[in-house]
């Protein structure tokens, strides 16, 4: 490829698609108590789970730091342009520090090309976007066509969240216990949403697993028409089989031409919990 795609540890993208964009991804770190990890390098997601089940508590996440990112850049040859895939800015310093590490980079190198976006989303938000990319470094667009269509992109990009468990946020601190509790007593499930700042909002609260996941493919009707064009991504929280049963109703409802699925990364699966799902797709312009 003549442009070499990045992204970071945000992102959760299929093996597959990662191997033939050869992707570059910079990791972020887990914090559990005393023991710090590169997610996705040195702590797998078995590992992960069993960790939070033995401690009872989720980790501390952080962004790489600037130089991280520095030393990735440094590693592409530099006749290569660079876009790198951030996390969504609304949700960590992440986009802020690869911005920082290659001013440190075009301090050294000023002729270099290095692109880094704002996704304003997360998960597959990002592989979506990534998979996007792919496809027209294939048409041979330029490095400033890609840039300007990718901006583009990312404001047409919906993710859309679902949660089966309440208690990774409750265990964050993000969701106080007494009305964690009470949600839990009535069987309360989140619908969520990544919103135009790139910050993740609840939109509705269903009672039942059945009903939040019928409300959860409905609201694919209200973002685009016409599917048959699009491709839909979908990432699931340790939740395999869960997850293809609700991409096959996505797909029997919406004739998406093209869909992937992966498993989340254990940077989102800390706030998603067990069962958690998140897809992303293009809504119409």
């Amino acid at each position: 490829m003549h442009i070499q795609l990045m992204t970071d540890g945000g992102a959760d993208v299929p093996k597959k698609l990662s191997k033939s964009l050869h992707l570059i991804s910079v990791p972020l770190y887990l914090h559990f108590q005393d023991e710090q990890y590169k997610s996705g390098v040195n702590i797998d997601l078995h590992r992960f789970y069993k960790k939070i089940k033995e401690a009872n508590a989720l980790p501390r996440s952080s962004a790489p730091s600037p130089n991280d990112f520095y030393e990735a850049y440094k590693q592409v040859d530099p006749a290569k342009p660079i876009i790198m895939f951030s996390l969504s800015k609304g949700l960590s310093s992440t986009f802020e520090n690869a911005v920082t590490g290659k001013n440190m980079l075009l301090d050294e190198q000023p002729d270099r090309k290095i692109e880094v976006i704002n996704t304003k989303t997360a998960s597959c938000g990002l592989a979506l976007l990534l998979h996007e990319a792919s496809i027209k470094v294939k048409e041979n667009y330029s490095f400033e066509k890609l840039v300007d269509h990718l901006h583009e992109r990312v404001e047409q990009t919906t993710t859309l969240f679902v949660l089966k468990t309440l208690e990774n946020l409750i265990l964050g601190g993000r969701l106080d216990r007494v009305k964690g509790t009470i949600a839990k007593t009535l069987n309360i499930k989140l619908l969520m949403r990544g919103n135009e700042n790139g910050t993740i909002e609840v939109t509705e609260k269903v009672r039942g697993d059945k009903k939040s996941i019928r409300r959860f493919i409905e609201q694919i009707g209200e973002y685009t028409k016409n599917a048959e064009d699009k491709v839909i991504a979908m990432t699931h929280c340790n939740a395999e089989e869960r997850a293809k049963t609700v991409l096959a109703e996505i797909r029997n409802k919406y004739p998406f031409k093209d869909a992937f699925l992966s498993e989340m990364g254990p940077l989102i699966s800390t706030y998603a919990g067990e069962g958690g799902l998140v897809i992303s797709f293009f809504k119409d312009k």
